[in-house]
């Protein structure tokens, strides 16, 4: 018995479509361009803020001292080097319910009076 399938039509360019009665696409470069059209978008959001958070790892890097543990700096400091405050990778809770805010291995605790204290995590990671 003889089981005819109609005929199928590559998703990005239209060609017909030889062999396997499963295949979506008519060779390696229209899957290719096809998977790449359906994640640009998110892919662009994710480049974003991964940008971001760079970023302000750079900024607070660059405000700490490399001998110092840790240093207050202000709102409007932090600000005019670009930081954005809502860009973090994790956030950690100390002892007295303080929460730090990180950028990777440094970050930043909101003290009073617009001031934050920024540190660097001792913490090594093995991975």
């Amino acid at each position: 018995m003889l089981i005819t399938t109609a005929p199928k039509n590559c998703l990005t360019c239209n060609k017909l479509i030889r062999g396997r009665t499963d295949k979506k696409f008519c060779d390696d470069y229209c899957r290719n361009t096809y998977n790449n059209q359906q994640n640009a978008a998110g892919n662009n959001t994710i480049r974003n803020i991964n940008y971001a958070l760079r970023k302000n790892r750079r900024i607070l890097e660059s405000l700490l001292p490399e001998h110092e543990k840790m240093i207050k700096v202000n709102v409007e400091k932090l600000s005019q080097e670009g930081f954005v405050f809502k860009y973090y990778t994790h956030a950690y809770c100390n002892s007295r319910g303080r929460f730090y805010y990180f950028c990777y291995d440094h970050g930043y605790l909101v003290l009073e009076k617009n001031w934050y204290l920024i540190v660097k995590s001792s913490i090594r990671l093995k991975l």
